[in-house]
């Protein structure tokens, strides 16, 4: 089935994942990142001391993700969407009224966990349990709700600060959060059952078992993936989070690398959907051991990159890491371990993902602090991709004949 039969076949549940994904932009770096000299300015806060706040914020959500995911196995998408959105909303209102730097911290807390978090998390599992035979269309379709978000929301906002006060901006956001969740409601009033609520239509993962996340945390293959989870949200949050420092050093300005962000998205969708349709001609397990690859690839590019141009080709292969990393990691979690309580797993996997997007830029920062250039530090990243495709490929290998198809 062609991608354009099975999203007229299927629009009304890939609608609503792309708007769950979509929505989950108030709450990702490239947003939040925005507002960072306004935040800095008024809370008088230094680079150091906004990255501490960003860093304790988000590595508390990636530990509260551990519990909240599990919602995701109890209740319909329809009911969690409704109160995470609203508190995502109550997050960015909460943003625009905070004059503490203290609560600043369970702000980005709320926004990090609502936003990157839940919502991201719900797009994912619907995804995977709604659909079996085409999981990797799904998936890819759904997701460009992340890429129309990086793609629009900053360059829409970013205009605005030239008419309207950053506070402001953010009561902004929670209005559109708001306004969105009756369209979600209406989408998903006849919303397929749960996969973990209807026992037919379940599919077990290696040794014909449903594994649960205790059993997953016990298994030698989660302990491989580790790294392929947390490395694109470590390094790739980093490059985004330090791409001022970037351009200093390499000499470039600033706009024009931030107008090769249209290509660095076209690829990544590109990318998506080409990994989606692998991933169902082929199987997961084609794509999972090469993932890596491109990011391998982008950070040694650009680490000796020394024109704009040369960044621009960085960033087209950054992007098909990207595309190909959205897709694949959550059709392996379904395939490997089963759909029966895919959403406690795959909470696990989101808050590995949040945890590397906090400690990314904490460790960049403090290299470059400690006299490191973010340029100087690409080759080291570009091997821990190597390494993270290699321990990745080595788990495919060993574990591929426990299933059973």
């Amino acid at each position: 089935m062609n991608y354009l039969k099975f999203l007229r076949l299927n629009w009304l549940f890939l609608l609503a994942g792309f708007l769950l994904t979509f929505t989950s932009s108030y709450g990702q770096t490239y947003f939040i990142s925005l507002f960072a000299g306004e935040i800095k300015a008024d809370f008088g806060l230094s680079d150091g001391q906004w990255g501490g706040i960003y860093t304790v914020g988000t590595t508390l959500s990636a530990v509260t993700m551990i519990w909240a995911g599990v919602l995701t196995d109890r209740f319909r998408v329809r009911v969690l969407a409704l109160g995470v959105m609203l508190a995502l909303a109550t997050a960015c209102v909460l943003m625009a009224l905070n004059t503490s730097w203290l609560l600043l911290i369970f702000v980005i807390f709320a926004l990090r966990l609502t936003g990157q978090g839940m919502m991201s998390q719900l797009g994912a599992v619907a995804m995977v349990r709604w659909f079996e035979a085409s999981r990797g269309k799904a998936l890819s379709l759904a997701s460009m709700g992340f890429a129309v978000g990086q793609a629009v929301l900053p360059v829409v906002f970013v205009g605005l600060f030239a008419v309207a006060e950053w506070r402001s901006l953010w009561v902004l956001a929670g209005g559109l959060i708001v306004l969105t969740i009756p369209v979600i409601l209406i989408l998903l009033r006849q919303e397929r059952t749960p996969q973990s609520m209807a026992d037919e239509a379940q599919v077990a993962g290696m040794n014909g078992v449903h594994w649960t996340r205790a059993q997953m945390l016990k298994s030698g293959l989660f302990f491989l993936m580790i790294p392929m989870i947390v490395g694109p949200a470590a390094w790739g949050t980093a490059l985004f989070f330090q791409q001022v420092h970037l351009t200093e050093v390499k000499g470039w300005e600033l706009v024009a690398f931030v107008a090769l962000m249209p290509i660095y998205t076209l690829s990544s969708v590109g990318a998506t959907f080409a990994s989606g349709w692998a991933i169902d001609r082929f199987g997961v397990s084609r794509i999972v051991p090469i993932q890596m690859l491109p990011f391998a690839v982008s950070f040694a590019v650009l680490a000796f990159a020394d024109t704009i141009f040369a960044a621009g080709i960085g960033l087209v292969i950054f992007g098909l890491g990207q595309g190909m990393q959205s897709t694949a990691t959550s059709t392996f979690w379904a395939e490997y371990y089963g759909t029966r309580y895919i959403g406690s797993i795959k909470s696990v996997a989101a808050a590995l993902m949040v945890f590397g997007s906090a400690i990314g830029p904490g460790i960049t920062g403090l290299l470059i602090d400690l006299g490191i250039s973010f340029p100087e530090q690409m080759l080291p990243i570009s091997l821990y991709y190597l390494i993270a495709a290699g321990m990745a490929t080595y788990g495919i290998i060993r574990y591929f004949p426990t299933l059973r198809r």
